[in-house]
């Protein structure tokens, strides 16, 4: 919850409001002076401030605002004054203070003022975070051809304002795509809002959407933005929005038409700015002839369609993909580091992974935790990975799984033993059309070279 410190040297006046905010889910702190205010912030964590201007007997509030901006140039600053002054209030505004409130205000006023700051700095916060976790641009990790394009097509539509449409299976990092977008943008300088339109019910992702007024429903005890207007000069991220019901989608669909939107319970046209990246793990053609999503909609996101390849069509990446998840690990845990070993690496990329990149993090963290000794091996991935249990679409591995109870070989050996034969298999049917068989084996074929070299496999012509 945010935190809002009350600086006025009325201290009946700042309890009363302190109550009255705490009442609204804020945590509160008072100060009685500019000074007192300056060693809080210094020493607390402090989201904003309500900062009363005339403040006899030390500094006041435009000196205590500008050394507030010295120590913390992001903090929310809201002047508070009982004097209606222009010249004042806008000497505030050039300092960097937010708004400008006069004494007395209703807390619902007050909370109409601060909420749309707090919440986009937490926001903020969040895309922080979010950078952190997952970087910039070169985060996108891996060099494989489909990686390549991925790259190319994101700094091809960054630059614009057109409306994308990220498909892909879940755990792909469609969010990492939509980010990337956003950070090589121009509207870059503003945060990212998201909004994930599969974890709210219906009833409740209009208000997210598009906000409410005081009253506009059970519950509705103040008036809120929604995530429209608080991507005004930005871009909006709707994960998932295949889910999104139809009457929310025609709602979408007005604004991307005329930029323009009401919140609910209220009369209000408001008009924003705001460039839409949408993303989804379904078929949104298949769902318009189901009529579970609405074609008009879908023409206006499909602008520029990005699709992010699976797992299973990037094998050539998982080897730079478990160096990246090893030392990001690593950074992050006081664990003694550890390596995978190269063999261990290949009998992952044998494996079908239906949960994408998130399940090769989760599996590589798994086996960084589970295993005692510095150096993983196959068998830990074994362990923690059954390849012929899981991976039963891989002809491979089937071959695999028949032979391991007929030889001393171990499971890589095996696996190895058996995708060379069916290689040869391959190549022999398509009269060693190289392309055509790296096809049909859905392999790219920088990969496909790579494992003709590794089985030592030539045609006959060249024996």
């Amino acid at each position: 919850m945010a935190t809002i410190l009350i600086v006025d040297d009325e201290e009946n006046a700042s309890k009363m409001l302190a109550q009255a905010l705490g009442s609204e889910g804020y945590d509160t702190l008072t100060a009685s002076s500019g000074e007192e205010a300056l060693r809080l912030c210094a020493s607390k964590t402090v989201d904003l401030v309500l900062l009363d201007i005339l403040m006899p007997g030390g500094i006041d509030g435009v000196e205590t605002l500008t050394r507030l901006r010295q120590i913390k140039p992001q903090l929310n600053v809201v002047m508070m004054s009982a004097q209606k002054e222009i010249e004042t209030a806008v000497k505030t505004m050039e300092l960097g203070a937010r708004r400008y409130l006069t004494k007395p205000s209703s807390i619902d006023e007050i909370v109409y003022a601060i909420e749309p700051f707090l919440e986009l700095s937490r926001l903020s916060q969040e895309n922080q975070a979010l950078k952190e976790q997952i970087g910039t641009r070169d985060e996108m990790v891996g060099e494989s051809v489909a990686m390549q394009q991925l790259r190319s097509q994101v700094s091809q539509v960054a630059s614009s304002n057109l409306g994308v449409l990220i498909t892909g299976e879940n755990g792909t990092g469609k969010e990492l795509v939509a980010n990337a977008i956003h950070q090589q943008s121009q509207r870059s300088r503003k945060p990212l809002i998201r909004l994930n339109c599969a974890a709210l019910p219906e009833e409740l992702i209009e208000s997210e959407l598009f906000g409410h007024e005081r009253g506009a429903f059970t519950g509705a005890t103040v008036r809120r933005q929604g995530k429209f207007e608080l991507a005004d000069g930005s871009a909006l991220f709707l994960d998932e929005i295949g889910d999104m019901s139809l009457k929310a989608q025609a709602k979408v669909l007005r604004v991307l038409e005329y930029g323009e939107l009401e919140r609910l319970g209220g009369t209000q046209t408001l008009h924003v700015d705001v460039r839409i990246i949408a993303a989804t793990n379904k078929n949104l053609e298949r769902e318009i002839e189901a009529e579970r999503f609405r074609q008009d909609l879908y023409y206006r996101l499909s602008v520029v369609p990005i699709t992010v390849p699976p797992l299973r069509d990037r094998t050539d990446d998982l080897p730079v993909l478990v160096k990246h998840f090893v030392e990001r690990f690593h950074k992050d845990s006081a664990r003694t580091p550890k390596v995978i070993d190269p063999s261990a690496i290949q009998l992952l990329q044998l494996y079908h992974w239906p949960g994408n990149i998130r399940e090769l993090k989760n599996i590589v963290e798994r086996l960084l935790i589970m295993v005692n000794q510095d150096v993983i091996l196959p068998a830990d991935v074994e362990n923690v990975l059954p390849i012929p249990k899981t991976a039963p679409q891989s002809d491979t591995v089937a071959v695999a799984q028949e032979n391991q109870f007929q030889t001393d070989k171990s499971l890589l050996e095996m696996v190895d033993d058996a995708e060379a034969d069916l290689i040869r298999n391959a190549l022999n049917t398509n009269n060693w059309n190289i392309k055509r068989t790296a096809e049909q084996l859905k392999i790219e074929r920088s990969n496909f070279y790579k494992k003709l070299e590794k089985f030592n496999i030539k045609r006959p012509d060249d024996l």
